[in-house]
């Protein structure tokens, strides 16, 4: 058994050296891009070299005062970044469609098909409203069609989506979103779309990684996330998820997740109806909806994940034995407004759309956490359900009125009645003035402005951070604590401290320059269990708090990778 787990590891560590490198564009120089040139996509697309990839790997974004126009998708041939020069007053550059020739709108702005991309956008606004303040419905702001395929979003506002912010159809692809707003993202008549990340139906594509933390989503139509069978690892940490028609998440046989730190207020206000249920938004078995709602994983799931065990006839259990779900730290609350109108709906003489209203968790999922012996990882703690006392305006969305819009509520019952409304909800929506020319959007965003979703309660997350999006505190994107250096940098990772640990210890990164890296974590399965940082980060040193709590005792592998450089190293969690 001993020479077994030597085998084993021994087998690991090989596989995870061989794990296949990060691509970038054969470029390494800037262009700068300025929005009275041609359109956006016209530069990009054209900047190709004789060999058929980007003559650029990084397109910088200056102008301030007009927005960047596309009429067409952008089509990177090789891996790029787009970032954008904040100004004085930290106002990103923005992008918007222009009308076609026909009176149509461009309905997607980046489209990856290539494998194996590595595309990160960084310091933009990108605004869904066209020049003549028509939308594209549906509308794809970032559609990864390829294989493989990973995507970083830092610091980026996505405003007036119709269809999806991200949608994707490509095989394991990752997706990295971090110190994102996501606003008035509400379809007037299609109720299921706006969603922020998601496949595009039918398509069922498997998931790698997605990591969203530090984002807001706010006055949004759909779900937050979205990953049918199969996904490996989901982390969605201090969010702020204000006001949504349908529930945040459609991630029922995830494997590993992380869910925590986050505030839900007013999310699924939709609910379910009677006809809905019980197959409206369920998997496997019925139940009634919930904001965190969870299902056991199916035979393709778990033949790709632990293919030797896939064909016993116990597989399901095995499986869900090994998946690892924490769900701790969380706010939710429904403003009476919104209780007051669900009970006054089912009041009325009803049949049909009389409604199921949501809850924290539903039977099905708590039995789950509830059950040590069949799913040991599942883990929830310290989810609180509290009035975080955001601002007042927040009532002005619930009951519409001028740049409100029609207001959720109405909005709801035009739905649940078979109506379509004309216009949508929502909070500050954004207008463009007939005839107007070197338009830009307002800044700072009003939410900033009045500091409606800075909250009043006192409320500390376990990590000492605001619970949410820390950003309506702070008013500047989140990051990791980075240590000033003398010293001249080099590629290197350090032996965590301590070691062996119970639950936390210190790791500490170095890069000798600006890219994208990643740092994570594996078990002796060489299965990732945990996303600790992936993104674009500047050279320099960093010092990552790596919590374990949620997972057993054993060895585990962290990996540091930037380009075609890799560190592997071994840490041993002993509880």
């Amino acid at each position: 058994m001993r020479k077994n787990r030597f085998l084993m590891s021994a087998l690991v560590m090989i596989a995870l050296l061989l794990f296949p490198h990060i691509s970038f564009a054969s470029g390494s120089d800037t262009l700068v891009v300025y929005a009275s040139g041609p359109t956006l996509d016209e530069v990009i697309n054209a900047d190709i070299t004789s060999s058929g990839v980007q003559a650029h790997s990084v397109y910088k974004l200056v102008s301030l005062d007009t927005t960047y126009i596309f009429l067409g998708s952008v089509l990177p041939k090789s891996s790029i970044t787009v970032i954008g020069v904040l100004g004085s007053n930290g106002r990103p550059p923005c992008i918007q469609p222009g009308v076609l020739s026909d009176g149509s709108i461009p309905g997607t702005l980046f489209n990856l098909t290539k494998r194996g991309l590595v595309v990160t956008f960084k310091n933009l606004y990108i605004l869904d409203m066209s020049t003549n303040g028509s939308y594209h419905h549906p509308g794809y702001d970032i559609l990864v069609s390829g294989d493989s395929v990973k995507v970083y979003a830092d610091n980026v506002v996505f405003d007036y989506n119709h269809g999806n912010v991200f949608g994707y159809t490509g095989n394991w692809c990752d997706f990295f979103i971090t110190n994102c707003k996501f606003r008035n993202g509400v379809d007037p008549v299609t109720w299921t779309d706006s969603e922020i990340l998601a496949p595009l139906w039918p398509a069922v594509p498997a998931v790698d990684s997605i990591v969203m933390k530090y984002n807001t989503i706010f006055a949004c139509n759909a779900y937050a996330v979205v990953a049918k069978p199969p996904a490996r690892y989901i982390e969605f940490s201090h969010n702020d998820v204000v006001f949504t028609f349908l529930q945040p998440f459609f991630i029922f046989p995830v494997f590993s997740a992380k869910i925590s730190n986050n505030i839900f207020y007013g999310a699924f206000v939709g609910g379910e109806t009677q006809a809905e249920y019980p197959w409206w938004d369920e998997m496997f078995s019925p139940e009634v909806p919930s904001l965190i709602d969870l299902d056991t994983m199916d035979v393709k799931s778990d033949s790709i994940f632990d293919p030797a065990d896939a064909n016993k006839p116990n597989w399901r259990m095995l499986a869900e034995g090994k998946r690892n779900i924490e769900v701790s730290n969380n706010i939710y609350f429904q403003p009476k407004a919104i209780t007051d109108f669900w009970t006054a709906w089912d009041d009325t003489a009803r049949g049909s759309d009389s409604l199921y209203t949501p809850g924290w968790m539903n039977s099905r999922t708590t039995h789950m956490f509830n059950d040590p012996t069949d799913w040991p990882g599942f883990k929830a703690s310290g989810n609180l359900n509290v009035d975080p006392g955001y601002g007042s305006s927040l009532a002005n969305v619930i009951s519409g009125g001028g740049s409100y819009g029609i207001g959720l509520l109405k909005y709801f019952t035009l739905i649940r009645t078979g109506q379509s409304p004309t216009i949508g909800w929502g909070y500050q929506i954004q207008s463009i003035p007939t005839g107007s020319t070197n338009w830009i959007p307002y800044w700072p965003l009003p939410e900033e402005t009045s500091g409606d979703l800075r909250y009043t309660a006192a409320l500390t997350a376990p990590d000492g951070k605001p619970y949410g999006d820390p950003y309506w505190f702070v008013l500047k994107p989140t990051g990791i604590r980075e240590q000033a250096t003398s010293t001249p940098l080099r590629f290197d990772l350090s032996n965590n401290y301590p070691n062996p640990f119970n639950p936390s210890t210190t790791i500490k990164v170095s890069l000798s320059h600006s890219g994208v890296m990643s740092l994570k974590v594996y078990n002796v399965l060489g299965q990732l269990v945990k996303v600790v940082d992936e993104g674009y980060k500047p050279a320099g040193e960093y010092v990552y708090e790596v919590n374990m709590d949620n997972f057993g005792s054993g060895v585990y592998f962290y990996t540091l990778q930037q380009g075609n450089n890799m560190i592997t190293k071994k840490m041993i969690l002993m509880k």
